[in-house]
Order: structure tokens, then C-alpha cells, then sequence
């Protein structure tokens, strides 16, 4: 059993910005302390010196495509959750279109095994809807399942869900989020159409978000809270992209008392339409990145409560994949080793606090996803914990990369803050660059 005890730094922590001291025994916290002295512990102690930097919750990403099973060779459970870890995520969901596509029982728990074997941070993952497992998700385990995710109106393979009668069935679910990919099929297919009768199979990027466009993610949206309203549903919206869909989110109550949440993602925060120009198919996701005014509506709308997580979206692709033509490079690209680092840009900038951050990169997932004992730094609370120093400027390069796909949108982006400790139940499984993998992270338990 490792013991630690983490001094004289400024936890980060519901709000609040203190000087204290965090005791580690074992994988939970057992003493949080604001005293000018640190507690007494016992001989043999880990003493970490935590002067002039903070100390977070660990950050829970309720996002992320890993690709393990099927798609190895873009990244897995493995890699993935090791540049996870490195830059403070210490908990994620993940998604179902991975190969089999996770759309029975019987599927996500084998999922579940193979995380045990090789994820360095905690894990669970959603259960994929489709026409025709209603019954598979109806007896979904609730306290192991993070979710259940429905693609409404755009996937790809068979996991688009558009017959009405399942629909219904699936919002009707009780005591588990559904979690929505909004696109409309329909608008984006009219709007694609258009664009290859001008330009053939090779469309410029720079028309990615006029085919994936605010009408198509309206009018899905639209249509999920107008469903989720009439099942009384608890419905969570995936990857907001636009000003217009934060009228549906008209709720700016805490968000653990919403019925409706929802969530932006790292890359629609940060990119805007004009970065196509440099950036090309690498800022290729779907949802599209948009315009400087829709990024700058989901900036306020973080500080106005209207969106309640920031996620990552991570869907990890070869560079060989990506640097293609516009339609054959597929959407996504890697965020989770540098989220967090990123946000925090904005803390610098003095456009979002460091608080409001946290609760929406610890605290809301907990809270909207029913977490049990995460996302705070509390006493008796799993020691999942990051520290970050707010002073040690890097930039992301091809050589301190971890992806398995060994790229990033972001090369070149000098970031101020830097991660140099990461806990996970209580293991320091990263320090200052170096890993210990002597233990994997464990099944996230859900208190519904």
C-alpha cells in the first residue's frame, strides 16, 4: 500500500481556489487538510512538494474513441489511456463504434476485460443502440455501463437509429444517460450532393461545415430534446457545435439537477472554420468545426451553464488516413494528452477561470454520470489526482507525442502549463515524465 502526502499547494477544488495538504493512503484520500501545517503521517511517507503549483481532481473524459477492439492499429486501450493519463485524464467512457460494434451485453463486457488487462486510467463504456438491441440496452447494467449512445440521424455501418418505435423505446430507458450524436442525415446528404456536383470527390475541406452544417445539427437536436421532453428522459447531448443549438439549452440550473445536459469538445472550442486553411482533413471532425462566432457562443456558453462537460471527442486515425482528399479522410483525431494542458490556455488568457475548468472537466462528468466517489478531491474519495504546474511552458512536438497514431492537430502550439503528477487510485502512475504501469486503473462504478 503506497503512501503519499501531497504539501502546501493550491487545491483547485468545487470552486474554490485553497493552500492545503492532501494525504494519500492506499487508492482513496483519507485527509484533506487548509491548516499552514501539513498533518502528521506516518514514516515512510511519499512527500511531494506541491509549492506553486495546483493539485485537481482527476480529469473524467465522457468522450473517447480508443478504437480497441478492431481498429489496433490506430490506437487501443493501451496507448490511448497512457497519453490519457499524461496529460491528467484519469478516468474515461468510451464509445461503441469500435469492431464488433459494442451493441450487446455480451460485447461490453468483454470490453470491460480487455480495460482491466491494459488501461492505465479507470474505464467504462457505453452500450450502442441500434434498430433492432432494444432489449439488449432495456437490461444494461446501470451501475457498470457509463451510458447508452444513440447516433440520431448520421453514422456510419448499422448503428444510425431511425425507426420511430425504437427511438421511443430507447427514451424511455430509466436511471441511464443517453448520450446523442446529432446530425441530420437527410440535410447532410442534400448539402453533399451539392458539393460534388460542383467539385466531383475531391470538395476543399473549407466546405466541411457547410455540408455538415448548423441545419443539420438543429434539427437532430431539435428533435432529441423534443423526445427526451415528451419520455421525461435523461438526455445528454455529445459534441454541441453550434451558437444555435444553446437555445435548446435553456436550462442554467446545476447541472446535476438537469434532465437534459450536454457537452463541447476540446477541438470546437479552439478551432474555427478559417484554421482549414493550415490545418486541412487533421481538424476533420463530425461534428464540423464552424465559425469564429459559433466558437466563441460555446466559450460563453461554458461560462453561462448552458454546457456542462468538456470532453475530448479522442478518435485517433493515421496520419496516412487523415492527409487524404476530403472524402476518403474519415472524421476524428487525437485531443487526450493535451486537453486539459489547452483549456488551461484559457486560464491564462483570463477568459475562463481555472475553477470553472475543473467543474466542467471533473466535477460535471461525475456528477451528470453518477460517479461514484470521483471527480472531487474529497476525503474518502478515490485518490485520483493531478498536479500541474502553471509555469512550464512546452510545445507540442513529433517527440513528446504518445498516441499510438504519433500526431497531433496541435504541433506546433505552445502551451504554458504542464502535468508532472497523475494519480489513479491512489498510484502515481505518471511523474514528471516517467511511468509506472505496475498497476491498471479499475472499472468505474456508477451510483444509480
Amino acid at each position: 500500500m503506497s503512501n503519499y502526502l501531497i504539501t502546501n499547494i493550491t487545491i483547485v477544488n468545487e470552486g474554490q481556489q485553497l493552500k492545503g495538504h492532501v494525504w494519500i493512503k492506499g487508492s482513496r484520500i483519507v485527509k484533506v487538510s487548509h491548516e499552514l501545517s501539513a498533518p502528521d503521517v506516518p514514516p515512510g511517507t511519499n512527500i511531494i512538494d506541491g509549492k506553486n503549483r495546483f493539485l485537481i481532481p482527476g480529469v473524467i473524459d465522457d468522450q473517447v474513441h480508443f478504437r480497441d477492439p478492431g481498429f489496433t492499429y490506430k490506437g487501443d486501450l493501451y496507448s490511448e489511456s497512457r497519453a490519457a493519463v499524461a496529460g491528467g485524464i484519469t478516468s474515461f467512457m468510451e464509445m461503441p463504434n469500435t469492431s464488433p460494434k459494442t451493441t450487446s451485453n455480451k460485447l461490453l463486457e468483454e470490453k470491460f476485460i480487455i480495460a482491466s488487462k491494459k488501461s492505465l486510467a479507470n474505464y467504462s463504456f457505453y452500450l450502442g443502440a441500434t434498430n433492432e438491441n432494444l432489449k439488449e440496452l432495456q437490461a444494461v447494467n446501470r451501475e457498470r455501463a457509463c451510458g447508452i449512445k444513440v447516433f440520431m440521424g448520421s453514422s456510419t455501418g448499422n448503428m444510425l437509429v431511425d425507426n420511430p418505435k425504437t427511438l421511443a423505446g430507447i427514451f424511455a430507458i430509466p436511471d441511464i444517460r443517453i448520450a446523442v450524436h446529432c446530425e441530420d442525415e437527410t440535410t447532410i446528404q442534400k448539402n453533399l450532393a451539392r458539393y460534388i456536383k460542383e467539385y466531383g470527390e475531391n470538395i476543399p475541406i473549407e466546405y466541411h461545415p457547410m455540408i455538415r452544417s448548423e441545419e443539420a445539427c438543429f434539427i437532430s437536436s431539435s428533435f432529441a430534446v423534443a423526445l427526451a421532453r415528451k419520455h421525461n428522459t435523461n438526455l445528454h447531448i455529445i459534441h454541441v457545435s453550434t451558437a444555435k443549438e444553446l437555445e435548446l439549452l435553456n436550462e442554467t440550473t446545476h447541472h446535476n439537477k438537469k434532465k437534459i445536459t450536454s457537452e463541447v469538445c476540446i477541438h470546437h472550442l479552439w478551432f474555427e472554420d478559417s484554421d482549414y486553411a493550415n490545418k486541412g482533413t487533421l481538424i476533420k471532425w463530425n461534428p464540423s468545426i464552424k465559425s469564429i462566432k459559433d466558437r466563441d457562443a460555446l466559450l460563453q456558453g461554458i461560462l453561462d451553464d448552458k454546457l456542462d462537460i468538456i470532453a475530448t471527442d479522442h478518435a485517433p486515425h493515421t496520419f496516412e488516413e487523415k492527409d487524404n482528399q476530403y472524402n476518403l479522410a474519415p472524421s476524428g483525431g487525437p485531443m487526450v494528452q493535451h486537453a486539459l494542458p489547452l483549456m488551461l490556455e484559457y486560464y491564462h488568457q483570463g477568459i475562463i477561470p481555472i475553477e470553472t475548468i475543473i467543474k466542467k472537466m471533473c466535477h460535471a462528468p461525475a456528477d451528470i454520470f453518477q460517479v461514484l466517489d470521483r471527480g472531487y478531491i474529497r476525503e474518502g474519495y478515490y485518490a485520483d489526482l493531478v498536479i500541474i504546474d502553471p509555469n512550464d511552458p512546452w510545445s507540442v512536438n513529433k517527440q513528446n507525442i504518445l498516441y499510438k497514431c504519433a500526431w497531433s492537430p496541435l504541433e506546433g502550439t505552445n502551451l504554458k502549463s504542464r502535468i508532472t503528477h497523475t494519480f489513479v487510485n491512489g498510484h502515481l502512475v505518471f511523474d514528471n515524465g516517467i511511468f509506472n504501469e505496475s498497476q491498471c486503473g479499475i472499472a468505474l462504478e456508477f451510483n444509480r
